[in-house]
């Protein structure tokens, strides 16, 4: 009897995340990713400016029923993603592995990772009284202070691939904010394995939108984007922050530059804080 023949192994097309789908990206280019021995391990999707409109525009529909649902369940939504990143924890730890890390190194970005979600997750019902105040004033009113978010949040995420994604996405969208997020351009591989987790968790499409490719060519885009209420730049070079941070003024939008950011340390309240807004409210007493 013959031996059967071997089996082709179905190898991965790497997407685009945009609405809670995975289209490639319009302009139909793609990139090689390496591993850390320069092998070569999958294409991934080249999103263009075109592509960038669209995670807008999904971001920005989606932002009234994420902002309206309750601090409680917006919470609950976070922890279950961290329910279903520790049910793939090897696949990720794998995927780290490629970028260069050792065994023991890329399982712990990943449990770092995890926890972080956990982390932000408990924080959903507590913004309120953290960020909020009930403020002394002169005379017969109440005055209340309470954060709101701030709407369309663009993302340039660092080259830590997993644990840096992690931190800077959930901090905008744990407050009710949605997210247009640039993948590590080197390494964007657990990117979308990370946007599989999200599009088969709770969470809604188009909350999250993780955008595969080259910043220099999204990043000036997102920046000048009218419909875009803020930009995190912390994965953007220094001689490219001017100039983004001029585009970001057409608009008025939030720009939010941290230096030298240890993905490792204890994240604080900062990223939580800094793309709300306040509103004030002032009420007579006795009526």
């Amino acid at each position: 009897m013959s031996n059967p023949p071997a089996r082709l192994a179905v190898r991965k097309t790497y997407k685009l995340y945009i609405g809670g789908a995975f289209p490639r990206s319009e302009s139909g280019r793609s990139y090689p990713v390496n591993d850390a021995k320069g092998r070569f391990v999958a294409n991934a999707s080249h999103a263009s400016r075109k592509d960038a409109r669209d995670a807008v525009a999904a971001a920005r529909k989606a932002f009234g029923g994420w902002s309206g649902r309750t601090a409680y369940n917006r919470g609950q939504i976070l922890y279950r993603i961290a329910e279903m990143l520790e049910g793939r924890r090897d696949q990720f730890t794998d995927e780290l592995r490629r970028t260069g890390a050792s065994k023991s190194g890329a399982a712990a970005e990943v449990d770092a990772a995890i926890d972080r979600w956990v982390w932000y997750a408990g924080w959903a019902d507590k913004l309120s009284a953290v960020a909020g105040a009930a403020n002394p004033v002169s005379g017969p009113f109440f005055n209340f202070s309470t954060p709101e978010p701030t709407g369309v949040v663009a993302v340039v995420a660092p080259d830590s691939p997993l644990l840096g994604l992690v931190s800077v996405v959930a901090p905008v969208i744990v407050s009710g904010n949605t997210a247009v997020a640039v993948a590590s351009e080197p390494a964007p591989l657990p990117a979308i394995t990370l946007a599989e987790v999200l599009a088969t968790s709770d969470l809604p499409g188009g909350v999250v939108n993780i955008l595969t490719g080259r910043r220099k060519e999204l990043a000036p885009w997102l920046a000048s984007h009218m419909d875009v209420n803020a930009i995190d730049l912390t994965g953007v070079p220094e001689d490219q922050v001017a100039d983004l941070e001029d585009k970001a003024a057409g608009n008025l939008k939030r720009v939010h530059h941290p230096a030298g950011t240890d993905w490792t340390a204890p994240p604080g309240t900062a990223r939580l804080t800094a793309f709300l807004e306040t509103k004030t409210v002032w009420h007579p007493v006795g009526v």
